[in-house]
Formats: structure tokens, sequence, C-alpha cells
């Protein structure tokens, strides 16, 4: 229902609860502004929260554990003679970790007097937001403020001839309430979010099939970090299809019948499925907000133009997250949250979009910063690489993850200075959080080869690389 507060004038108004909306709107409120943050939800979080980075998270962490005590425990000698998979529980642990999650923020919100208005918002003009019920009726409710921030995010893209109805074919949406496993799943995509959920499913014992139109997976990604992922999780039983299109889907009583043929043509085949995932990227959404009517200028993708300071084509009217250009991450969201709200109160801010981090949590999880080889090869940088594979880390062989993997770092070849840092391997989501910081301070390799990192971590092969791409590393 939509809230029936007698506050409605706002110094700020919020729109999307997500990971952009509610830091901002958490940050704008300690610079002592009158906030309200709209959202259809229920609850607040938006979609990385409720349905998307941290129940898939949950359901990663989940489905390794069942991969780590069927298969690899034994390894340390700890014998365990059956293990059986419980869906419900796996499931329902997702949905308690949600719940505390959403719940936090709507502590927060209290805390910092935040005022959450549940519904549709629509921008009738320069400083007017009307919120109607989700519900459908026709309750509505005007607040005004002197800004506004639209912070609604992205949805799924949709693909031509494969409707999705969240039960056979489902998006990243239904992939994680699925009732029993697939005895066979075929994803379309082969970006992050369909590797992720692809993953899940797979260790829970699953044949999965990735299809993707390009002729390699992740391609944002590092070229040698990405060839590493795909032999990787085709080791641990993932099939692909790269460089194919898919045409249509057709229900059938068994699953799904999906028609497939080469990207750069041929003769078409069918593959057979219990369920389909279709995860080709998302697009932002701001439908309903109104924003052709009030003048805001979006490109033809849909995005919002903004300037350096997050303000729109229209005054007092400012947007960030995945509906203006850039990575759709929600790190990158909850920066410029903070960034926009802090501008709007006089102060200054930057964020260095060359030093922003990004992460795959497979198994191994894959994770980069800054410029990829290809790009420095193409922009004709001069630069040098470092490498240092986690075989020889000795914490990783120590905990027996020294199968595969590496770090990789890119170093001006004049200045030293580092230009980009990928890694493959344990833990790479949080190990890249030292490169991204160095980027950051603009840190030579050298600096990072100086830093005394504690010894057996992870994080020593952090330090060898930056040796490598510097001088020489010492254990290899």
């Amino acid at each position: 229902m939509v809230d029936t507060g007698s506050d409605t004038e706002f110094d700020l108004i919020v729109i999307g609860a997500g990971p952009g909306g509610y830091v901002a709107a958490i940050r704008a409120a300690q610079l002592g502004m009158k906030v309200a943050c709209v959202d259809k939800r229920g609850t607040l979080g938006g979609t990385c929260l409720n349905v998307g980075c941290i129940p898939s998270k949950a359901l990663l962490q989940s489905s390794e554990k069942f991969v780590e005590a069927s298969t690899h425990l034994a390894n340390h000698g700890v014998k365990v003679t059956k293990v059986s998979l419980d869906l419900k529980t796996m499931l329902g642990r997702k949905d308690k970790v949600v719940d505390g999650l959403t719940k936090g923020i709507a502590f927060l919100f209290k805390k910092n007097k935040i005022q959450s208005f549940t519904g549709a918002a629509r921008i009738s003009g320069p400083g007017t937001v009307v919120v109607s019920a989700s519900n459908g009726k026709s309750a509505e409710q005007t607040i005004t403020a002197k800004n506004i921030l639209i912070a609604t995010g992205s949805e799924s893209m949709k693909l031509l001839g494969v409707d999705v109805d969240e039960k056979k074919i489902v998006s990243s949406t239904g992939a994680l309430e699925l009732a029993a496993v697939p005895k066979h799943l075929v994803v379309i995509g082969g970006g992050y979010i369909g590797l992720e959920l692809g993953s899940v499913w797979s260790r829970l014992g699953a044949k999965v099939t990735v299809v993707e139109f390009l002729d390699r997976i992740v391609p944002a990604m590092d070229t040698e970090v990405a060839e590493e992922m795909f032999k990787t999780l085709r080791k641990q039983g993932l099939e692909f299809r790269l460089s194919t299109k898919v045409t249509g889907a057709e229900n059938t009583k068994s699953g799904v019948a999906l028609t497939v043929e080469p990207a750069a043509g041929g003769d078409a085949e069918t593959l057979e499925c219990d369920v389909v995932l279709v995860s080709i990227g998302r697009r932002p959404f701001t439908e309903g907000l109104g924003l052709d009517d009030i003048g805001v200028v979006t490109d033809n993708r849909g995005f919002i133009q903004v300037d350096n300071s997050f303000k729109s084509s229209v005054d007092g009217i400012f947007a960030i997250g995945d509906v203006i250009p850039g990575p759709m991450l929600a790190h990158k969201a909850e920066d410029e949250g903070v960034v926009a709200v802090e501008m709007m109160a006089g102060q200054s801010g930057h964020i260095d979009y060359n030093a922003i981090p990004a992460v795959v949590y497979t198994a191994p999880e894959a994770a980069s910063v800054g410029a990829t080889e290809q790009q420095l090869k193409d922009d004709g940088v001069d630069y040098r690489v470092g490498k240092f594979p986690f075989m020889a880390n000795s914490r990783a062989r120590a905990s027996g993850e020294d199968s595969t993997g590496f770090v990789k770092i890119l170093a001006d070849a004049k200045t030293d200075r580092v230009l980009g840092a990928h890694i493959i391997g344990p833990d790479a989501g949080t190990m890249i959080a030292e490169l991204a910081l160095a980027m950051e301070f603009s840190a030579s390799a050298e600096d990072i080869a100086r830093t005394s990192h504690a010894h057996p971590t992870l994080n020593e092969a952090v330090k060898e690389a930056a040796m490598a791409a510097w001088s020489k590393p010492i254990h290899i």
C-alpha cells in the first residue's frame, strides 16, 4: 500500500531501494537531508538483495558445501559415507539470508528517519512524484522534493522467440526458486549470471549446457582469464555450445525444445531439456517513470544521460546505477549514490571508473579491475605482464585450492603504474580489492611488490605477480 503518512515534502526523493538507491538515501540523511524512498517491492534492497546478488551467492555457497562434502573432504582425511541433498532446506536458508538483510535495511531507514513509500513512482514534473499503489488500485499520493534521484536499476533482457514463464523457461529470478534439480538445464548466455546459476545447478546434479552467441564466455573479462575459466568449468561438467544462437523455444510435455543454429549461419538443431534459463544481459528499467513526458533524455539503449554530477537533462532530476551508462554492478551504483548526494549537499565527489572491480562468483572465482591485456594492445600501450600461479602459493597448496588459477598484473612499461589486474582462483573477489586500492592511489607494481604480505596467505600471489611485473618473482 502507499504510505499514508502526513509528510509529503522532502529535500530528496529516491526512486528505487536497491543498492544504489538505499545507500544514497542513507548518505543523504546523514548529510542532514529529509529523505523519502519509493520502491515497488514490499521489501527493501532491490533486485540485488531480493532476487539477485545475495540469494545467488547463498546458493553458490551452499552448492559448494555440497560438492565439498560429497567429493573433496576425503582428500583431507575426512570420510563421509553418504551425502544427500535437501533442496528445500537449502532454498530456505537462502530465503532467511535475504529476509535478515532486508530487515537490516529497514532498520537503517528507521534509524536515519527515511520515509519509505511502497508503490510505483511517476515523475509528473520537476520536484513532483506521484506514488501509485503496487496492487493496481487507484490510490495515489503526491510527494515533492527539491531533488529527485532515479535509481530504478535494470531488468532481464528478453530473447525473441523465447518467452519466459518462470516455470520451464526462467529468468535469473526463476532460477533461484526451482522446486527440483532439473535433469538438463540449458543456459542461454555465457556471462556472469548464467555461469553462476549454471554452476549452482550443475553442482547439485543437473546436466548443464551453456549456449553462447559469441566464440567465448565472459567477454568483458581478460581473454586469458576467460580461457582458464572455460577449461575449468568444462572439467566440472558444464557443456558449452559457443558461436551458437537460439532461434526459438517450444514447451513440451517433458520440458522445452530449444531450436539452435550456428551464429554464422547453418543447419538448425533441437536441444531437449527440462528448464531453460535466459541470461543474455540486462537493460535499464525506467518503465512508467514518465521520463519522455518531462523531457529526460535517454540514449538509443534506454540509458538516462547524465553529467559528471549525475544530473539529467532536467534540473533537479538525477540518476545513478544501472539506468545510466557503465557497468551494471551493485557497488558501482552504491558509489554513485554516495557521490551524487554529496554533490547535492555542496560537497565534492569522485569515482574512478577504471578502478571498479568486477567478480564472477563461480568456483574458482574470477575478478578483474582496470584494463585487460587486449584493451592495452588495442590502445597501443607499452606494458609489462606479471603472472603468478596459485599452484606455487603455499596457502593454496595447504588448502587444496592450488589446482588452477593465477594472478595477473599489467603495468606501464615506462612508469610501472598498475593499469589492470586479473585473478582467477580461490577468493579472487576478495583479493582484487587490494589491487583496486592500488590503482585508486596510482600505485606501481614495485609499490605492491615491496609491501609486506602475511605468510602464508593467498595474497602472497598478488605480491609475487607484482614482483613479476616489476622485476622477478621469488617462488617460480
